[in-house]
């Protein structure tokens, strides 16, 4: 089954630059990209999710597609690697349209090259995104919700809290590596409880002090929502329980395996 997402009405391939790089806690980094051609993408919030194009390490610039359907993809497979630009998928933590600015956060891992490009990003070097839209899509009747993550999707989870309506009642799991990744300046409504679960060290797989919390923790009355991301057992594990053990529809669960343990993405 595909995942649901909401569009935008019209996309293209946007140029941008770095214009800042920030580190909010020790394991996560803030890159802010801006230019002109942000005027082209369309502010939708919550967990508006970007392919995110920057260069290979060796390269002396960013080659961007130049199509902006999905025949992109071909373009960039049929490149030569010493032209090829990584792509990797993040969701924009804040948009900024009168700056001509975003902000995309990533969780710092010790291997892969979305890291490695983070922590060097320097004001003025090269990145582009191309437009996913929105998989964040409560239904109305929705009385309560429950949402979930790892460090990967930890980005998206803040991002809908700060564009949630105060009305949101909600129980939020957030999991991160260290408890100095843990943050205490989120923007949150007053009906959200958010749990925070650091690793630690702990000899777990990613993801399991999440599902395990998501377990053990008592449903609200009435119809729920749940969106839930970040290493693929966290996902599954979270919609086989709810499924299972609680009667949830599947149509009420949104879940998303941001990466699998153990595996690199492609590129």
């Amino acid at each position: 089954m595909l995942p649901k997402v909401r569009a935008p009405e019209t996309r293209r391939m946007i140029t941008l630059e770095v214009r800042r790089n920030a580190r909010p806690t020790p394991g996560f980094a803030t890159v802010t990209l801006g230019g002109p051609e942000l005027e082209h993408l369309e502010p939708m919030g919550f967990d508006q999710a970007v392919r995110l194009f920057f260069p290979r390490e060796g390269q002396d610039g960013l080659w961007m597609p130049t199509l902006s359907n999905e025949a992109w993809m071909a373009q960039v497979l049929l490149l030569p690697k010493s032209r090829r630009p990584w792509v990797r998928n993040y969701t924009i933590r804040r948009t900024r349209p009168e700056l001509g600015e975003i902000d995309i956060e990533f969780a710092l891992h010790d291997t892969g090259p979305a890291s490695a490009w983070a922590r060097d990003a320097r004001p003025g070097d090269p990145a582009g995104i191309f437009d996913m839209g929105v998989s964040y899509l409560p239904p109305a009747g929705a009385e309560w919700q429950l949402l979930a993550g790892d460090e990967s999707a930890v980005p998206a989870i803040l991002a809908i809290l700060e564009h949630a309506p105060a009305s949101l009642v909600a129980d939020v799991f957030l999991e991160v590596a260290s408890g100095e990744d843990v943050r205490t300046d989120i923007t949150a409504p007053d009906g959200v409880r958010v749990h925070w679960l650091a690793r630690d060290g702990a000899d777990v797989r990613p993801g399991t002090p999440a599902l395990e919390a998501v377990r053990e923790s008592s449903p609200r009355e009435g119809r729920s929502y749940t969106w839930v991301a970040g290493e693929s057992g966290l996902a599954t594990g979270v919609r086989r329980h709810l499924v299972r053990d609680r009667g949830v529809p599947k149509a009420d669960i949104a879940f998303y395996g941001y990466w699998r343990h153990g595996r690199s993405s492609p590129g």
